[in-house]
């Protein structure tokens, strides 16, 4: 079992464990979008958010283009990416041969997504939870097989668009499960964004007090307001990784009720890691005005709003000298 503290303070990222970012934006924040974006442009945003300071991306999925048509092209972004670029990368799978198949184009880092409750699972996956749980260890081994990293991911830990409220036992059941052995880190998703700080930090806590020794990842969205808190809860009892993506970009297609992810730059203003300069948060906030531009959707980010204010004496502010003439946002390379 793993017995590591809880982290109950907000001191400096260089004082303590630093949590790492990792932006979801190619992969779930794509997935209600209208619009698709080209190969060419998720290499850029992939190697712009590295160049920024970035550690961690989530390039795509291996779901069905004809289900999920904004992660069509993911395959073609893997190939292209260097092997040190591809080392930061994730890519989301929900079978073995999802495994097989990105392993082959170069992808080294897989989630491996299950649904805690069965109607999801079906409704995303097309299969029960035990029947996902069951092809897990095949799964395993062909990440093994590249020596590459896996990642149980289990959506709706809190709740289900279909059956409500997830009891923790259910996902302690599937983090303990003996099937899941191989698996370097456990994610655990608020996939309709309902859930309040104390039931992530609650849940957290016992999946690291009560299951096996591994990374702990928080997924959180921004459905009901509370993105930012429910990641800071996560942080405070023991997440190592927490995800985010830009502009709160995203959704999933099979969770009704479910919105934006919580927004990379507020976690970003809110956590204050080491590398993040105002600098660097002034070319994610242009990076992500840029592609929500693209791709015809609202920016949800609260600190990017605030970058944009008049409150020119706070250093987070970007400078109007980061703007065009015409009152347009500047290239990205800021830094």
């Amino acid at each position: 079992m793993n017995h590591r503290p809880a982290r109950h303070d907000f001191a400096p990222a260089a004082d303590r464990g630093q949590t790492i970012l990792r932006d979801v934006t190619l992969r779930d924040g794509l997935q209600l979008t209208g619009k698709l974006l080209s190969t060419e442009q998720k290499l850029e945003t992939v190697r712009e958010l590295l160049h920024l300071g970035v550690t961690d991306i989530e390039l795509g999925s291996m779901a069905r283009p004809d289900l999920v048509p904004p992660m069509a092209n993911t395959l073609e972004v893997v190939q292209a990416l260097t092997p040190g670029e591809l080392e930061k990368c994730w890519i989301w799978v929900a079978t073995p041969g999802h495994v097989a198949k990105a392993a082959a184009a170069g992808a080294r880092n897989f989630q491996y997504c299950l649904s805690a409750s069965d109607s999801h699972n079906k409704a995303n996956i097309g299969r029960t939870t035990d029947e996902s749980l069951a092809a897990l260890p095949e799964a395993v081994k062909y990440a093994k097989a590249v020596n590459g990293t896996i990642q149980l991911c289990i959506a709706t830990s809190f709740t289900c668009p279909f059956e409500g409220m997830v009891p923790e036992e259910r996902v302690l059941s599937i983090a303990n499960d003996a099937r899941a052995e191989g698996t370097a880190d456990i994610v655990l998703c608020d996939t309709l964004g309902q859930a309040i700080p104390a039931q992530v930090a609650g849940l957290i806590t016992r999946i690291r007090e009560e299951s096996p020794a591994r990374r702990i990842v928080y997924h959180g969205h921004d459905t009901w307001g509370l993105g930012v808190a429910n990641t800071l809860a996560a942080i405070q009892a023991g997440a190592d990784m927490v995800d985010g993506a830009l502009g709160g970009l995203g959704g999933c297609p099979f969770a009704p009720g479910a919105s934006g992810n919580t927004s990379s730059e507020d976690i970003l203003f809110a956590t204050r890691p080491g590398w993040l300069t105002t600098e660097r948060f002034a070319g994610l906030v242009v990076l992500s005005e840029k592609l929500l531009a693209e791709l015809g959707e609202p920016n949800r980010s609260k600190a990017a709003q605030g970058a944009r204010s008049n409150a020119a004496a706070f250093a987070w502010v970007i400078p109007t000298a980061k703007m065009t003439s015409d009152g347009t946002a500047c290239s990205a390379r800021v830094v």
